[in-house]
């Protein structure tokens, strides 16, 4: 069709016209996809936020506790109600540490490795410590058997009945505090950790004797052999987060504003590796009875710690990313994520403990 220079401007602002609300249509589906609307119907997190069970739930834990039982009752609204298929008998004694390990089910390498190293239980004859590793379950039942066998060979293995995945975590994070808080009540500090992670349990064992100071504590020579001190009694501590949810729908970690209507998180330790005290253990156990579960381990541990009134602890020396290693670099780390790497793992622990840093 021939178009004089007269009817030429014409002809293409029709076209425009029609294809523009195709166009107006996938923008609005990418903002809605990208989370962009979502934001504008976020409540303030600061002014309205409230997570179920919708009361002072430290009154329901006194009630359960038995300590003041004329307070308020409550309902259990999150009952752990998995069998304990395998369990150990590991604190049979009173220890400094108990150090649970979330470790998916394949990861045998994983684990002999940790064993040989930062979860090396005669580490410390003065500060005894015991280590247990955290697991789901398969419906493989090879893999089982596997499992069992290792349990029979080094008896440190907790296996609850949820199937073993991603999207199951807050399920291994709430098995670890049931476990250690019903079978474990004898330790000082609990310790928890993913398996791809590097660990010192020696710098570790320096940042509780004073967590404020840590590491000047270390430079300046402040000592306490005979126990660790205790600073705090709801200490929960760890790389913190303030940070906001994601609303784009392409991520992974995409919440929606039915799971949660607010602007930003509590804040929360991230998942990797963090410590509570023994008080701080307990009462995260009987505050999840009254907290609506959520999906993201992390996210649900700061849930409890908002409602408990605990503020978590930033500690910069554990990394939630990989550390660039040095010898000197790592001289006052306490954990580093990324070590998928078994043998790396062991080469870094060994080198770091002929220095006198793990």
């Amino acid at each position: 069709m021939y178009l004089s220079d007269m009817t030429r401007p014409i002809y293409y602002l029709i076209q425009i016209k029609k294809y523009l609300k195709y166009i107006f249509i996938i923008v609005l589906w990418l903002m809605y996809y990208f989370g962009i609307f979502t934001h504008f119907f976020e409540l303030d997190y600061y002014k309205h936020f409230s997570y179920p069970l919708e009361t002072d739930i430290t009154k329901c834990i006194l009630n359960l506790k038995g300590i003041l039982p004329d307070q308020l009752s409550c309902e259990i609204i999150n009952p752990y109600d998995f069998n304990l298929l395998l369990t150990t008998n590991k604190c049979d004694q009173n220890i400094q540490l108990l150090i649970l390990v979330k470790s998916a089910l394949n990861n045998f390498e994983k684990r002999a490795s940790i064993r040989k190293t930062w979860g090396f239980e005669n580490r410390f004859s003065d500060k005894p410590t015991r280590t247990i590793f955290i697991l789901g379950t398969t419906y493989e039942l090879n893999l089982q058997k596997l499992i069992q066998i290792e349990h029979e060979n080094y008896g440190d293995i907790v296996q609850y009945s949820f199937v073993d995945n991603y999207y199951n975590n807050t399920l291994k994070t709430l098995g670890a505090i049931t476990w250690a808080s019903t079978y474990c009540r004898n330790s000082s500090y609990y310790f928890f950790s993913d398996d791809d992670m590097y660990v010192s349990i020696k710098n570790l064992f320096q940042y509780l004797q004073n967590p404020f100071e840590y590491p000047n504590n270390i430079i300046n020579e402040v000592k306490n052999s005979q126990s660790i001190q205790k600073i705090s009694e709801t200490l929960f501590s760890g790389y913190v987060f303030n940070s906001s949810p994601l609303r784009h729908q392409i991520s992974k970690w995409y919440v929606s504003l039915f799971e949660y209507p607010y602007h930003m998180w509590p804040p929360y330790v991230t998942a990797g590796a963090y410590v509570m005290s023994h008080t701080a253990l307990i009462d995260f156990h009987y505050a999840s009875f009254f907290t609506k579960r959520f999906r993201f381990d992390d996210i649900y541990l700061g849930l409890i710690a908002k409602k408990l009134n605990i503020t978590p602890l930033h500690c910069e020396h554990i990394y939630f990313y990989k550390k660039y290693y040095s010898i000197k670099n790592y001289k006052y780390v306490i954990a580093s994520h990324g070590y998928d790497n078994s043998n790396e793992l062991l080469n870094v622990w060994l080198e770091q403990k002929s220095f006198g840093n793990a």
